[in-house]
């Protein structure tokens, strides 16, 4: 796929803090990236840089091989939400379109199918402040997407949505990136980006920690781990092989396993006087891997047992 965005040795800094340390990552035509982090990350820096809201100290920043940012062909869905309270629906997308110097008549038939596609027919003559903040929220959503914009930032976009509204974003974003656009995605629900994206891009403290696509980061950072439903005692579980660590609460033991655990033999070592009401295996899931790398716990890496 053809890299549209291309940022390299991204650097900014506040006053005396230096919020990006040089980061770079690309974005393909076609695919949906996801740029992660914790609050405080660099996540909110990084893509208002990239629109040009503030500029970097170092660094590039390439749209195609060109530095001049193509205001017309990208399409933003900020986390603030900002649109005019006191207009009315259509009137705001198409003012919104023609600032990206977008056909009046197209931008119209557009958001009429969009307004139906997202259940808000028969409100383009209702005013903003007239609708749920789940209203509101669709229609900056086709607002930032109304011109078919080449490239795509979408921070947060799934926030404050009850799932029926999260599903029709999805698809559409899903249906956005088939037709070719490239799109960066920030968000902090974990599992709409684990199930979405194509690759990741994760900072901590404005550097880069983790990079590449999803299956790439699941098989290096996703080890396997074992959940038991069952009364049991640490005792028969700390010494079995393979085993990084143990969790325990209740009448639930998870372990946690090494990163080479061949799953079908280890199964074999469980003793036969343990309590399974139920057993599954599955592999550590982005959450986890979020919180493991925000909180600086360093768990995924470790080679040691160890117990909670």
């Amino acid at each position: 796929m053809e890299t549209f965005l291309k940022v390299e040795s991204l650097r900014k800094s506040f006053k005396n803090t230096e919020v990006l340390k040089g980061i770079s990552f690309e974005v393909k035509k076609g695919e949906i990236m996801a740029i992660l982090g914790p609050n405080g990350a660099g996540k909110s820096t990084t893509i208002r840089n990239i629109m040009g809201i503030m500029y970097p100290d170092g660094g590039t920043i390439m749209f195609e091989n060109q530095t001049d940012i193509p205001r017309n062909r990208i399409g933003y869905l900020p986390e603030e939400r900002g649109l005019y309270k006191n207009v009315k629906v259509m009137d705001i997308l198409l003012y919104l379109a023609e600032l990206k110097d977008y056909p009046a008549k197209k931008a119209k038939e557009r958001a009429l199918t969009y307004l139906k596609k997202f259940g808000l027919e028969g409100k383009e003559n209702s005013s903003v402040e007239e609708l749920s903040k789940g209203m509101g929220q669709k229609v900056q959503f086709i607002a930032s997407i109304l011109h078919e914009p080449e490239f795509l930032i979408l921070d947060e976009p799934f926030s404050g949505l009850d799932p029926v509204s999260q599903e029709l974003f999805k698809q559409e974003i899903r249906d956005l990136a088939a037709k070719g656009t490239a799109i960066l995605l920030s968000s902090h629900q974990m599992n709409l980006v684990e199930e979405m994206c194509d690759r990741l891009f994760l900072i901590h403290r404005g550097q880069k920690v983790i990079y590449g696509t999803m299956d790439n980061v699941k098989k290096e950072y996703a080890n396997f781990k074992c959940t038991i439903r069952g009364t049991n005692k640490l005792a028969d579980l700390q010494g079995l092989p393979e085993v990084q660590r143990v969790e325990q609460t209740d009448d639930t033991s998870i372990l946690y396993l090494t990163k080479d655990v061949k799953v079908a033999s280890w199964l074999r070592h469980l003793p036969e006087q343990l309590d399974i009401n139920e057993l599954s295996i599955d592999r550590i899931s982005l959450h986890e891997i979020f919180i493991d790398i925000a909180t600086d716990k360093n768990l995924l890496k470790e080679e040691v047992v160890s117990h909670a």
